[in-house]
């Protein structure tokens, strides 16, 4: 049976000191064992919270794990899993912007959505804009960031995200850094990969962008999507 974190020295309690010092002076393993509560054997809460936290290596990496993942580690079973995913979700939720989303309907509002962030760029990037049903932006992510002319293409990558933001649909960006949009052999092979990978999880792809210098190349304006 694992400890409670109230049955720790009263020094090494989360919450006591939470209350003592504010939320502020707590270390991101001691707020991770408030969620916890207790741990396993002979580790405590904190214990398993800094194990955890190791594993993953940085709380960007913990923000993208999923219940299974997070039950690898000892002392995280599956409703310690879903608590956390729950309260990740719930701290994302509090930051979502308040204002209208953002509607993107064609090539070109597409373009003019992603140039000034991607034109100048001297690598590669991948960038994905993933789309509720009513094409609003739900998510802007940089999934790759290659050479200066080439990047890493890889389907599950972009569609992992489709499925956990929950996306309708999906814009595919990249830019070519010497400035001509024009697609190379290698951008069309990996579009049809993505565009058979998607099928299988019934996420559309909308189109795919290439942004070069105040111009771009759209694989839906030419027919390319087929």
């Amino acid at each position: 049976m694992g400890f409670l974190v109230k049955e720790m020295p009263l020094d090494e309690q989360p919450r006591k000191r939470l209350q003592k010092y504010g939320v502020k002076s707590l270390a991101t393993h001691e707020l991770l064992a408030i969620i916890l509560r207790t741990g396993c054997h002979n580790q405590s809460a904190i214990d398993v919270a800094k194990t955890l936290l190791y594993n993953f290596e940085s709380l960007d990496r913990l923000n993208e794990a999923t219940i299974t993942e997070l039950m690898q580690t000892k002392g995280i079973g599956e409703a310690k899993a879903i608590e956390i995913i729950a309260a990740i979700e719930l701290g994302k939720r509090i930051n979502e912007p308040t204002s209208p989303k953002i509607l993107i309907s064609s090539p070109q509002q597409s373009y003019q959505f992603l140039k000034d962030s991607m034109q100048h760029l001297s690598q590669e990037n991948l960038v994905c804009l993933f789309l509720n049903m009513k094409s609003e932006v739900l998510a802007q992510k940089t999934i790759s960031i290659g050479t200066i002319n080439n990047t890493i293409f890889n389907p599950r990558d972009i569609l992992k995200w489709g499925l956990k933001l929950s996306a309708s649909a999906i814009i595919v960006a990249h830019n070519h850094p010497s400035g001509n949009p024009e697609p190379s052999t290698e951008d069309i092979l990996v579009t049809k990969k993505l565009l058979q990978a998607s099928k299988l999880v019934d996420i559309m792809i909308v189109d795919h962008i290439i942004v070069g210098k105040n111009r771009y190349y759209s694989f839906l304006e030419h027919n390319k999507l087929s």
